[in-house]
């Protein structure tokens, strides 16, 4: 059992009032957003995306947005457009949805390509433009984007490259017996999430941003990561392996998850634990792996037991 800070498990235990038996989903997507990243969110309709995202914002008392990703969607729906004021003889901005701290991209495959591309923008730049002019968005400023896996019929699969901005990517999985009926019991009369109430705020989710960032990552712990990515590049049922940004993501991962666990220094297990949810979304099999139902998750799995674990010595030392 695994052990976290205060805060940390104060946000835990506030959004496990709501999402029950899904602490792996709930500690990575909070290791991404302390990292300064983002979330795609894949799996089947009702396993509660949508209340895992309301859940995260209520806990950290941060502004949330909702978009219901269409066909229709333009990229001014979410950046927001410039109006004209007859009073003042002069456009204003009027913000869109993505001027929120945490926002929702609900089922983000279903619009078209041109409208996913003014969410990534705002992902990668923290900015939008309208109209020529630039507007920064709020800080802190995370996506937590849903996409559902099955359905295909008028979707836009996000590419590979737009797919890389993304920090992780998790998903929820079924409940079993036990945390289902647990569930029941737990909705049969109320909303959990209409009385969940904040357990930090904003400027404390700031500080612990950048607490993060001085969490040491010892050059033996740095060749382990390169060592992973690289393995990915050179095995025969990719494609394309990981980009040096998989690379920098997995570090900033996790260095949020040592800090998440009391710790100012990363181990490899961090990385390890880590490198299915940073990488799996990030790498392409080729036809033949397909055909024979290769996934990336088990190419990761591979690899983390061919790759040799730097010994407990080398790692402190450093």
């Amino acid at each position: 059992m695994r052990t976290y800070t205060r805060e940390i498990q104060a946000i835990i235990d506030n959004v496990e009032k709501v999402i029950v038996g899904k602490e792996d989903v709930i500690t990575q997507s909070l290791a991404a957003l302390l990292a300064g990243g983002h979330v795609l969110l894949e799996d089947v309709p009702g396993v509660g995306k949508t209340m895992l995202v309301r859940a995260f914002s209520r806990s950290i008392g941060l502004t949330f947005k909702r978009v219901q990703f269409t066909p229709d969607l333009l990229p001014s729906d979410l950046t927001g457009v410039s109006m004209y004021n007859q009073k003042t003889s002069q456009f204003e901005y009027r913000p869109g949805p993505l001027m929120g701290n945490i926002v929702l991209a609900d089922e983000i495959n279903r619009t078209s390509p041109k409208t996913q591309s003014a969410l990534l923008e705002g992902m990668a730049e923290a900015n939008v433009t309208v109209d020529g002019e630039i507007h920064t968005l709020p800080n802190p400023f995370f996506v937590m984007a849903t996409q559902n896996p099955i359905e295909h019929e008028g979707t836009y699969p996000l590419p590979e490259a737009q797919l890389d901005r993304f920090l992780v990517k998790v998903k929820m999985g079924y409940p079993d017996f036990q945390q289902e009926m647990k569930l029941l019991n737990r909705f049969e009369r109320d909303e959990p999430i209409d009385t969940l109430e904040s357990v930090i705020g904003r400027d404390e989710l700031l500080r612990m941003k950048e607490e993060v960032k001085e969490v040491h990552v010892s050059q033996p712990v740095k060749k382990y990561i390169v060592q992973l990515v690289q393995a990915t590049r050179e095995h025969a049922s990719l494609y394309l392996g990981a980009s040096p940004r998989s690379s920098i993501a997995l570090m900033k991962v996790a260095q949020a998850w040592a800090y998440m666990e009391g710790r100012k220094f990363v181990l490899p297990d961090d990385v390890k634990h880590l490198l299915t949810p940073v990488l799996s979304h990030r790498l392409i099999l080729t036809a033949d792996a397909r055909y024979h139902g290769q996934s990336a998750e088990r190419v990761l799995e591979q690899v983390k037991k061919e790759v040799a674990v730097p010994i407990q010595h080398d790692v402190e030392s450093l």
